[in-house]
């Protein structure tokens, strides 16, 4: 009985919290926010919100009022916003807090963008991993020697695992692994492989271990852009 008291009772210390948003630019989101998550959140994820919320109303404090006032009963905005928790309160970095926060913000204050279109933005982000985050990142900037800060910030990622005849069992699964990370992003129409072709038989080359046709090169596409800049992981924001 206590451990479940002290569940509901950090739940309403964060609905206190989330209330004292309605002081200043923004006083209608304290209460909006507030009565979201005590419908949608499950109180053991209370830790991650209370995270996410200090993040998320830095970003709304610079929206100007009158902006989310006209929001105020906009359906696919009460929507985009109970998404935007939900996935938060299953967020586990800091960074990923920062990706839902500036899809939200983005939706909100972003004219080339409609709210429905940032909840699709949301759903993606809520298929990828972190790790497939960066690899997208990456393919912004493919090409030999581009953007170094960030390949030598991630190199324990981004460093190139290949899968060999007589290689060992971990070092195998870490090919797979890596291989698999960029099948997905294919998979979401985030990136677009190019196969490479024999130059005199114009047909596919094949990898001997894999079976798998040979990739040239990949780039990333125009929804793997679009993601990047609603999160913020553009080159311009590094």
């Amino acid at each position: 009985m206590a451990k479940k008291d002290n569940l509901e009772n950090n739940r309403q210390d964060l609905i206190a919290a989330v209330g004292k948003s309605a002081v200043g630019a923004i006083p209608f989101a304290g209460p909006l926010l507030s009565e979201i998550i005590g419908a949608v959140i499950p109180n053991q994820r209370v830790d991650r919100l209370t995270k996410y919320i200090k993040i998320l109303e830095d970003k709304m404090s610079q929206i100007p009022e009158e902006i989310i006032n006209d929001l105020k009963t906009d359906e696919n905005f009460i929507d985009l916003v109970e998404e935007g928790f939900v996935q938060a309160s299953r967020a586990t970095t800091d960074e990923r807090r920062k990706y839902i926060a500036s899809i939200l913000a983005n939706g909100i204050t972003d004219d080339s963008i409609e709210l429905e279109d940032s909840k699709s933005l949301l759903k993606i982000l809520q298929e990828l991993n972190d790790v497939e985050i960066i690899w997208l990142r990456f393919y912004q900037v493919p090409t030999i020697g581009g953007d170094e800060e960030f390949r030598k910030q991630h190199v324990n990622v981004l460093s190139p695992i290949r899968a060999y005849i007589g290689a060992d069992k971990e070092m195998l699964q870490k090919a797979a692994l890596q291989d698999n990370y960029k099948k997905h992003l294919e998979r979401l129409g985030l990136i677009k492989n190019h196969i490479r072709t024999d130059s005199k038989t114009k047909m596919p080359e094949f990898d001997r271990f894999t079976g798998q046709p040979k990739i040239s090169y990949s780039d990333i596409t125009q929804l793997g852009k679009m993601l990047l800049e609603q999160i913020g992981m553009t080159e311009e924001n590094k």
